[in-house]
């Protein structure tokens, strides 16, 4: 069986993600539910010769010998971000797809503080939320944005490059993590020779990327990066814990004098069909840099709710809009509230 005819399907059922995984139905995802795409099972040496046709033999036997292997590709005029792995000694693949157009503000509802952070010329800008919630996108469109409004050198570290950027008012230029450059860590440790005014790395993975990441955000450049994080206080509690003990005091005056906002989002089923992105908004201002200085992590949540005047927003006041304005109901709402006490999402 041609298993390409799965990605077709996955287009043409405007899915967010198709799992092919050996000996188990193939799946989409549409408005975040998995659906059986067929009862027939996919076969693991189907499997392995349509990883072989994407990615080549020499790259084959890179992804066999390291047992993960990320990249892009194009079919049926639509691109996808796939990851290959194994499981039960098998092959699994998982595809995202990606809209050929970066979208503009409007239409993935950025607010009016969010529009202003592109606007910035210098400091950290971070996307946070689970896998899945639309990070890459949010960061597309800021990077839309400044595209679109003012002369800057954008350098993009992406693993692998996802949405394709057309230079407009700025020259721009993308860097793929196994084609172009090492690892992000790499890119970054030469990224700042390159004269850029807007750095945008895919994920802040490690230790090392996220150091580099707030120096060029420090030394007059405007970063944007993503983390599987979900709230703006464990946002800054991660990069902080990140490092040894005997840097987290320098770490955090960094971070106090760098970090622009924290955007943090989650995708919620909108009535009617499809998905609207909830997002919690922080904005560092004074009282927030104060807090992360001596090490409040812990009281920031309390200075987002108080907070609104400056553009902030907390997660619950944010589907709260959501539901006003009749794009979720009511059901969708309490089911993705942020539990007070423990800070976790109540997810249906």
């Amino acid at each position: 069986m041609d298993l390409k005819q799965y990605f077709s399907e996955a287009v043409g059922r405007k899915a967010s993600d198709l799992h092919l995984i050996a000996s188990n139905k193939p799946y989409l995802r549409i408005d975040g539910e998995l659906v059986a795409l067929s009862q027939t099972m996919v076969n693991n040496e189907d499997l392995a010769k349509l990883a072989e046709d994407l990615v080549g033999m020499d790259r084959l036997a890179v992804f066999q010998s390291n047992k993960e292997m990320d990249f892009s590709l194009e079919l049926f005029q639509t691109r996808f971000r796939v990851n290959l792995h194994f499981q039960e000694g098998n092959i699994g693949l998982s595809a995202r797809l990606i809209k050929n157009q970066v979208p503009g503000p409007s239409e993935i509802g950025f607010t009016e503080s969010i529009i202003n952070l592109t606007k910035l010329r210098d400091g950290l800008i971070l996307v946070t939320g689970p896998s899945g919630s639309g990070k890459s996108t949010t960061l597309a469109a800021m990077i839309g944005l400044i595209n679109s409004s003012r002369k800057a050198h954008i350098i993009t570290i992406e693993d692998p490059i996802e949405y394709i950027f057309t230079d407009d008012h700025s020259v721009i230029e993308q860097r793929e993590v196994g084609a172009d450059t090492l690892s992000f860590a790499a890119a970054l440790k030469y990224v700042l020779r390159q004269d850029p005014n807007v750095i945008m790395i895919g994920e802040m993975r490690d230790t090392e990327t996220m150091a580099a990441a707030l120096t060029a955000a420090e030394t007059g450049h405007l970063v944007l990066s993503t983390l599987h994080t979900i709230t703006a206080a464990e946002t800054v509690a991660r990069i902080i814990d990140s490092f040894p003990a005997y840097r987290k005091q320098q770490v955090l005056t960094q971070m106090s004098l760098s970090l622009r906002a924290v955007i943090g989002q989650q995708l919620l089923p909108k009535v009617g069909g499809g998905q609207v992105a909830a997002r919690e908004v922080m904005i560092n201002n004074q009282a927030i840099a104060n807090l992360i200085a001596t090490n409040k992590i812990s009281q920031i949540d309390t200075v987002i709710k108080t907070s609104y005047k400056d553009g902030m927003l907390d997660m619950n006041k944010a589907v709260d809009r959501l539901q006003e304005s009749g794009q979720i109901d009511e059901i969708t709402a309490r089911n993705y509230k942020r539990d007070l006490e423990t800070k976790s999402m109540f997810y249906h």
